[in-house]
């Protein structure tokens, strides 16, 4: 029993069944170890893959990705991975091989700083000494890596701690992950006077709803108060797609009906979302006249941006249960009739600004033909890389849960997309996964259609192909007076050969009437399958926030050819409301 083995051991108590990595010299002896365990080791084509694959695993899941590489290249190959997890609080522990301690600071072969080298993307890391620090580091790694807001966790194991003798330690026992503290009381009537005092009040949920494990008290709340909602990127499927409530996703590129919304109302009342630059636009000018009640399980985000009225830090579910049912009741206070038609102005809005999928010519419409997958495939899991199709995901799928929608969010990294869905395939082998890719963040991790293929995955992948860096292009037209630089992808290879040289299925469509059969063709392959969709290079995603602007000036295509738009009106409220002693005591549910 070396230490090696002794770990495998460990992971396995963890509850760890499937990690991805790739071996090299420093991590031998683990590798060794892994023979003949109960783990499924994935084995993927870089690095980055196996760090990206651990992080579709986590997301999807909800427990801890467990990624493995050597040290040196096999570690830095990593870091990629472990930023986007840690900005995307996604729970993973990293173990990376390191030269043995005597050699450590010689500069010896494959030897790198890893544990100074991903100090600022992780939650802790731990460079171990001894085989006898195995079991505090273990567990350890696993609860920081679980609890509160969470996050990666890196184990430098030296080779020497790998082959040290273990047959002096007992077997592994498990942390349980810290508990999230109930919010004080005094917050929670605060919370709810100001809900009493509002007349256009908006819910801006984001991911830490899910993250709380808030989701079922979320849906709750907005059955009960039914406050107009909008969603972050990551909170999309908070609330289904189809709830009254929803307005849909808020930001740069938002639905226009929640920019307005949030840029008019009295109250934003913020469960688990922390006021990101792509959310909120110009941050100064983002909901003027609203107040601020805001609810998160990480008491830094409460006030790091904007000025809260009321925080309410701590069990995010727990709050949301408390003050739903006196919210409830509020809507037939004083304010009823202003609620009432607060809410008939949000769902007017709703409907009159919905997204058109009529788009003339024989081309393909990226955003009609993501509509239609979503109705063909409402129950998967859609992992998606970064750019114009990221967001025309955001846009148009129909999401029902946070869990179904794995995407690179405050890192936004490119090459996510494929690996991620390997790892959510793997994390439920029965579930429907569709990786939603673009031709230039396709090929940034294309090596993984071999892991693909090797594991037999049935991920099925959209390729939009419009032969550019499409957001950047974007960008360019409109902000950069049309001086294209390095964004030019039209020698991109034939992407559905390229497939068929890995031995997976692959079809090609360029025009419109193609597409329904084409989608039922992908959906229909037995094994992994790609669809390669040509769409126009100058094909853009519409609204968009222009940059240093507020979320009330969104720009369609006719607007474009201007960006001094101006901001639409919005009133001023009626009133500033404070509440009153009496209004400070709403009775809570314990």
């Amino acid at each position: 029993m070396n230490g090696a083995r002794w770990l495998v051991q460990a992971l396995e108590a963890e509850g760890v069944d499937t990690i991805f990595g790739y071996p090299g010299g420093a991590i031998m002896p683990f590798y060794d170890a892994l023979h003949g365990a109960s783990l499924k080791h994935v084995l993927v084509r870089h690095e980055q893959g196996a760090a990206f694959a651990a992080n579709g695993f986590a997301r999807a899941s909800g427990r801890v990705g467990v990624c493995v590489a050597t040290s040196g290249p096999g570690a830095s190959n990593l870091v990629t991975g472990i930023a986007d997890a840690m900005l995307d609080s996604v729970p993973m522990v990293i173990i990376t091989g390191q030269v043995a301690t005597p050699l450590l600071g010689t500069d010896a072969f494959q030897e790198l700083d890893t544990f100074g080298m991903t100090l600022p993307i992780v939650k802790h890391s731990f460079l171990l000494r001894s085989v006898d620090e195995l079991p505090r580091v273990v567990a350890e790694a696993f609860r920081i890596a679980r609890s509160g807001r969470p996050g990666p966790v890196l184990i430098d194991l030296p080779k020497d701690v790998q082959i040290g003798d273990a047959s002096h330690l007992g077997a592994h026992v498990p942390s349980q992950a810290d508990t999230m503290p109930a919010c004080a009381d005094p917050s929670l009537h605060e919370a709810a006077a100001l809900i009493a005092q509002s007349e256009r009040p908006v819910v801006y949920g984001g991911g830490g709803i899910v993250l709380g494990d808030a989701l079922e008290a979320f849906r709750e709340f907005a059955d009960l108060t039914r406050i107009p909602t909008v969603l972050t990127l990551r909170g999309l499927g908070a609330l289904p797609a189809s709830h009254p409530a929803n307005l849909g996703m808020l930001g740069m590129h938002g639905a226009r009906a929640a920019n307005l919304a949030v840029q008019e109302s009295d109250l934003l009342i913020v469960v688990g979302a922390r006021f990101d630059d792509r959310a909120t636009g110009k941050l100064a000018e983002f909901a003027p006249h609203a107040r601020v009640v805001h609810l998160d399980g990480d008491g830094c985000e409460i006030g790091k941006l904007r000025a809260t009225d009321v925080a309410v830090c701590g069990d995010v579910a727990a709050s949301l249960s408390r003050l739903a049912a006196p919210c409830a009741a509020q809507q037939e206070g004083r304010h009823a009739a202003a609620r009432t038609a607060w809410r008939t102005l949000c769902s007017e809005r709703r409907a009159r600004f919905g997204a058109r999928y009529d788009a003339p010519g024989d081309k393909v419409f990226a955003p009609a033909l993501l509509k239609r997958m979503s109705e063909l495939a409402p129950d998967a899991v859609v992992a998606c890389d970064v750019g114009q199709h990221q967001m025309w995901v955001a846009q148009h799928w129909r999401f029902d849960h946070p869990r179904k929608h794995l995407t690179s969010g405050a890192l936004g990294a490119m090459g996510f997309g494929l690996p991620a869905a390997i790892g959510a395939q793997l994390q439920d082998p029965s579930r429907r996964v569709v990786c939603v890719s673009g031709d230039g963040s396709f090929l940034m991790n294309v090596q993984e259609l071999a892991t693909l293929r090797r594991y037999r995955l049935p991920v099925k992948i959209v390729l939009l192909d419009n032969q550019a860096l499409g957001m950047v292009r974007q960008w360019q037209e409109l902000f950069f007076e049309r001086r294209y630089s390095e964004i030019d992808l039209s020698d991109n290879p034939d992407f559905a050969e390229v497939a068929r040289a890995f031995g997976i299925t692959a079809l090609s469509i360029e025009r419109a009437d193609e597409v329904e059969d084409a989608l039922q063709a992908l959906l229909d392959a037995p094994g992994p399958a790609l669809l390669h969709v040509a769409i126009d290079t100058a094909a853009n995603v519409w609204p968009l926030v222009p940059p240093n602007h507020n979320n009330a000036q969104m720009l369609d295509a006719d607007e474009a050819t201007s960006l001094d738009t101006g901001a639409p009106a919005v009133a001023p409220p009626t009133s500033t409301p404070t509440p009153s002693a009496k209004e400070t005591t709403h009775a809570l549910p314990a």
